[in-house]
This record gives C-alpha cells, structure tokens and sequence, in this order.
C-alpha cells in the first residue's frame, strides 16, 4: 500500500486540546509517523497543506440511515399531536415502507453526505420490518462503497409480534458474530425502547447482547411517554427495566436521556454507560431539553437521523445550551444539579464519539498520533482571525462549517479529494435515489 504524507498541516488533537503545524505520515490505515519536516519517501504521495486544519474523523454515534430519503415527504393529513403519534403516523411507516433497494440508496446518500461534512464513522440504529434479514449486510455495502466505517443494529422491538421480533434478534446476533473482527465494521445489539418491548424480549435483547460482548444500543427516556409507560406497565422506571435485565454496563449505548431523572442518572454514570445527545431531533420532535452536562462524562453527539453533520449537531448542542442557561429555563430535572448543568464542553462531546468507537474496536481513534487510525479531515477555512488552543472551540461554533471539508482520509486512504469522490457517481447515485424516494413515500403513505 502506498504511504501518504500530509505536509505542514495545523494539525488539532482534541483531547487534550492542541494545534500544532506538523507532518503526518499514513500508511497500512495507521499514522505510522508525526513531526516537522518530514522527507518523502521513494514512491510515497505527498500533499502539501499550506497550514489547512487537520481533524480527526467525526464519529455520529446515533443516526437513522434510513430516513435519509424523508426528506421533502409528504406531511400526514392530520398533523401528530405528540411524539407517540410522531412515531406511528411518520416513521414507523417509512421504516415499514423500506425493501432492499431503498435501504441500500438510503445508507448509500447518507454515508456521501456523511463523509461530505467529515463525518467518517457512522453508528446507525436501524429499522425496516418488511425487510428485516440482511438488511445489516446491505447498509454495511452501502457505507463501504463511499468508504466509512459503520457500527451498525437492527431494532429489535415487539411492535410487529413475535416472528419480527425473532428475526431482529437474528439479525443482531448474525451480523455482530460476522464482524467480531473487522477493521471498518461492528455490531451493537439494537433494540427500540422501553415502551415497545416488553419484559421477554427486552431480556432476550439483554441477553444475547451480553453473550456476545456486545453493548445494547437503545432509546431512553427520550419523551416523557417512555418514562410514564415504564411506570404505569412495570412499577419501573426505564433504567430499572434496562438494569433489571442486566443491560446496563460500559458497552451500553443510550440515545437521548432526555426524562431520565437524577437517581437514574447516577445509576448510568456508575455503570459507565454511553448516553448521546440528539440536540436537533429533540427540538424538532418538541420532546424536552436532556442539558446533556448533567449526564456525565461518558456524553457524546448524535444526529437521529437528521443528517450526520457533526458541525450542525455542535453548533446546535452549544447554543440550546447556550439559550436554556441564560435565560433560565433548565428544565426541572436539571435543576437537580444546577452547577453541572450550567457546563457544557462540545469538544469534550465529540472527543468521547472517538473514544466510544475505540472501545467499540478496540483500537485508537481520534487521536492524531502515531499508531491510531488514519481518519481525519482536512479543513479549508481561511479565517479572518487567529487560531489557538484557547479560542479554537470558538471558531468551531461561529465559524467552521461542513463547506470548509477540503478531502477526507479513512483508513489512510481518501474518500473525499478537494470535495470530490474519486470512485462514485454522484448524479447518478441521486437520480435514483429521487425515484426510490418517490416509491417509498408512495407505499408509506
């Protein structure tokens, strides 16, 4: 494999923050050498950088790949009332209205717009009940052909009875046991949420999670329903059900967090469970603000589907944030731990998605040092001021954006060049996914 060798890059490592103008040498998918001045070597490719950024790879550590062709949908004649009617009159129909083909064009558009916004490893939580055997093997095909890396589920729920359920555990349990070893690709065991599984099933999702030394990728408390189901079906609450069934440890993967209160919160931090924070998807589905800085240190940013631009996620983490604090609408659970949550550190946020996919792979992401991965992105963003340690996180929320993502690198290898994609065909990759678009609005709606 040719080596590359990036040259005079600012390179910026987030955890511990630091800018340094600096060399880096990729090869075998591993930065293999750093430092100044760095000589090309025989048959080596070198790309001179003029002072561009360097960042390590996003990581979306909760996404919905298959809602990527929702967009422009149609609205339902009767406008929801509240998240539950959300779900059943939107998108418990698209996810039922997916076959083959529109899963595939579904990752497919979403792992270009992923990598177009520096986004190189995506971890997808996904459902399609018509179609429901192999589906993980199409969306992994779909991600590698733009050349990402996935962590990847199938939702498991009782919504559509016992032979779909059965055939989400299957599918888990098939395609963890298949990518146990992967470099580019591994397995969560997915699973919806408290209010649609009921104890059997939640146990046997627990389970074989556990048997398979696979964290559980699951909702929680996303709306005030899962919190008030919980309760009324169980005499639980949604940790209780979770941690009842021995599903709550460092490998669990809880997207939103958004009602848990402040007891259930100690319980998830002492476990040292992953939560992510979904800032966008809460405010459009009116769901609550989860003020993520009382979560703990083991918080990250997703999307849920809402495209996986990391940037957007950040800039939209910082400023609810930003708008709940000042004016003084926390709300009441987390003005059980006021102090904590006044704080919020956005790099921190997306450091942790490096560090749950290093746990995940057992390897070293995000950390631009020799042996780590080779994921990172050069960033074309001629600013109009100084950039420092101390003001970076500054520039990342009022200035830099996804139009700044110059080329890609994954695995040492690029995906993205001068926001170009050397092997895809873009027209053509959209054109189709316009018609398959149409066909599955048509049959969901």
């Amino acid at each position: 494999m040719t080596s590359i060798l990036l040259k005079n890059g600012t390179v910026i490592d987030f955890d511990p923050l630091r800018l340094e103008k600096v060399d880096l040498r990729l090869s075998h998918g591993k930065i293999v050498a750093r430092g100044k001045s760095l000589s090309r070597k025989p048959h080596e490719t070198a790309f001179y950088l003029d002072g561009k950024l360097v960042i390590p790879g996003w990581v979306c550590a909760h996404t919905h790949l298959y809602s990527t062709l929702s967009r422009g949908m149609p609205p339902p004649e009767v406008p929801p009332k509240d998240f539950l009617e959300i779900l059943k009159k939107i998108w418990w129909q698209l996810d039922w209205a997916h076959d083959e083909e529109t899963v595939y064009y579904s990752a497919l558009v979403g792992a270009i717009e992923a990598a177009l916004c520096g986004t190189t490893l995506l971890i997808d939580h996904h459902s399609s009940p018509s179609f429901i055997k192999g589906s993980l093997k199409v969306i992994q095909g779909a991600i590698k052909e733009v050349g990402l890396r996935g962590i990847l589920c199938y939702e498991v729920t009782d919504r559509g009875g016992t032979i779909e359920r059965d055939a989400g555990l299957e599918e888990n349990v098939s395609f963890i046991s298949a990518h146990r070893k992967s470099s580019h690709f591994r397995g969560l065991f997915g699973a919806h949420a408290s209010f649609t599984l009921k104890n059997d099933s939640l146990r046997a999702c627990t389970h074989l999670a556990n048997e398979l030394h696979s964290g559980l990728h699951i909702h929680v408390a996303e709306d005030q329903f899962d919190v008030l189901h919980a309760r009324a079906e169980y005499s639980q609450s949604v940790i209780d059900r979770i941690e009842t069934f021995g599903g709550l440890n460092s490998k669990t993967l809880l997207a939103h967090g958004t009602h848990l209160s402040a007891p259930e919160i100690a319980r998830v931090k002492e476990a040292q469970a992953w939560v992510v924070h979904n800032p966008r998807s809460n405010m459009n589905n009116g769901v609550g603000y989860a003020a993520p800085a009382r979560l703990g240190d083991r918080v990250t940013l997703g999307t849920d589907g809402i495209s996986s631009n990391m940037f957007e996620e950040a800039k939209y983490a910082f400023f609810k944030w930003r708008d709940s604090t000042y004016r003084g609408n926390l709300p009441k659970q987390a003005n059980d731990d006021r102090p904590t949550a006044r704080k919020l550190d956005v790099l921190s946020m997306l450091a942790n998605g490096h560090h749950l996919a290093s746990e995940v792979f057992g390897t070293s992401f995000g950390k631009l040092r020799v042996g780590a991965e080779a994921d990172l992105t050069v960033l074309n963003y001629p600013s109009p001021t100084p950039i420092t340690k101390d003001n970076f996180a500054s520039h990342l929320i009022f200035g830099i954006d996804a139009s700044h993502v110059e080329s890609v690198i994954v695995a040492g290898r690029f995906i993205v060049k001068n926001r170009r994609f050397p092997s895809l065909d873009l027209p053509a990759i959209y054109r189709r996914a316009s018609q398959l678009a149409k066909r599955l609005w048509d049959r969901a709606f």
